[in-house]
């Protein structure tokens, strides 16, 4: 059973951590020709008691993007769906801790959807802000 804690150490050692709090973090990830991504993952219970994961990543910020674009790309992705938090468009997706093998199921999809959103960015924004 994988725990917050080893999620947490893994991040760490692996990724520039940003903020960090006792249920969230926010680090970035270096996603090649120079560009980054910033990205969020949450601790949050389930309804029944058991924990899950959300990683988080931001496209750009609401206003100032093609929303309708970005539901279009985002059904094109085989992991997250978008959503706007705090008038930030992002790429979201959620993984159950208590199963979770962290290299496997844990850096795989943040690979995935950190990309996604990445490119989601440089095409909506042509900037490299998150």
């Amino acid at each position: 059973m994988t725990s917050w804690v080893e999620v947490v150490n893994y991040v760490r050692l692996r990724h520039e951590v940003l903020e960090e709090t006792e249920d969230w973090l926010r680090f970035r990830l270096d996603t090649g020709d120079g560009r980054t991504q910033q990205v969020s993952v949450h601790h949050l219970p389930d309804l029944d008691g058991a924990a899950w994961l959300e990683l988080s990543s931001p496209v750009g910020r609401a206003d100032d993007i093609d929303l309708r674009r970005l539901l279009e790309l985002a059904g094109t992705a085989t992991i997250g769906g978008a959503a706007v938090v705090d008038g930030l468009a992002l790429l979201k997706h959620t993984v159950p801790l208590e199963d979770l093998s962290v290299r496997e199921e844990f850096e795989r999809p943040l690979a995935l959807l950190v990309g996604r959103a990445d490119a989601f960015e440089h095409e909506l924004t042509e900037g490299d802000h998150y």
